[in-house]
């Protein structure tokens, strides 16, 4: 069965792999890339520093879904991480929250040099996001919080396990299993002094929780664009998106699509299905920014 289930977790990459944005402009490229990666790995196993976007590095490890997808294609959530590079400028601030290794806080930071406040709630990521920070020489630039974001101070339980799915335990998930119990802030607290440009949000359905406690943090004109993951994760603490799609856009944020080949912004339907939702408000002030917003490329391709 473990033969079986690696073969279908391979076939479902390539997949991925050969209709992503970048990658499908040159799939045999991105193919080797894959395969590279999957025989080195193998015979060197441990944590490797691959070459990531405009001089950055990134440290990856075999196992980690979400860093290895940026090996294979440059960019692994596209449309998201071109905005971040598109929109962010040197004195911005960005606000990280569930950065895991790193990979938007490098692009913020290393690539458009902007104040980061990257949070990471479980000890083994944090490690390898202070490692990334370190590798990019970044401290300068980049604060890192091993804490986790709540409505209110306190301590959580975290699975730690799940790789990029790690999350706030729920009271109807078992107590056994590998759990670490973190303190937790609000990010009203983190960002009183620093003021964001740019926040973008992914801890795995726990998302009403965090902008319960951001209010002030919205309420800022400073703030133009959020990024948050809502795709229906939120069930599991007995949580409906809908209701923070609601408290979002009562703050003025608005739904949008973005096409970093174009960079066009589309207003859209409220969608709570799948990866990512994009919110700006002040829409000609950010359509003025990612226009003017320098080219940068990932593998060959100009964005």
């Amino acid at each position: 069965m473990r033969g079986i289930d690696a073969l279908r977790g391979a076939w479902g990459t390539l997949r991925w792999i050969s209709t992503h944005p970048i990658a499908a402009r040159d799939r045999r490229g991105a193919f080797a890339r894959w395969a590279r990666w999957q025989i080195g790995s193998r015979i060197l196993p441990g944590a490797t520093a691959v070459p990531f976007v405009e001089g950055t590095v990134l440290l990856v490890e075999p196992g980690m879904t979400g860093a290895t997808g940026n090996i294979y294609v440059g960019l692994h959530e596209f449309a998201d991480m071109a905005f971040v590079v598109h929109y962010l400028r040197e004195g911005d601030v960005f606000v990280d929250v569930g950065a895991n290794v790193g990979t938007y806080t490098i692009l913020a930071a290393g690539v458009r040099r902007a104040e980061t406040l990257a949070v990471e709630p479980l000890p083994a990521a944090f490690a390898r996001l202070r490692m990334n920070i370190r590798l990019n020489d970044l401290d300068d630039r980049v604060t890192a919080f091993n804490v986790g974001l709540a409505s209110t101070v306190g301590v959580l339980r975290f699975t730690r396990s799940l790789d990029t799915v790690n999350h706030v335990v729920a009271n109807s998930e078992s107590g056994g299993g590998d759990t670490a119990d973190v303190p937790v802030t609000t990010l009203d607290e983190l960002t009183a002094k620093r003021p964001p440009s740019v926040i973008k949000v992914d801890v795995e359905g726990f998302e009403t929780e965090v902008f319960a406690g951001a209010s002030a943090t919205l309420e800022r004109p400073e703030l133009h664009a959020i990024i948050v993951e809502l795709n229906g994760s939120g069930s599991r603490y007995g949580f409906d998106e809908r209701a923070l799609e609601r408290r979002i856009e009562s703050f003025g944020f608005r739904p949008y699509e973005y096409d970093p080949f174009t960079r066009g912004l589309r207003t859209i339907e409220r969608k709570s299905t799948e990866g990512n939702s994009l919110y700006l408000r002040d829409l000609a002030q950010v359509e003025t920014r990612v226009r003017e917003s320098p080219t940068f490329r990932v593998f060959g391709v100009a964005l």
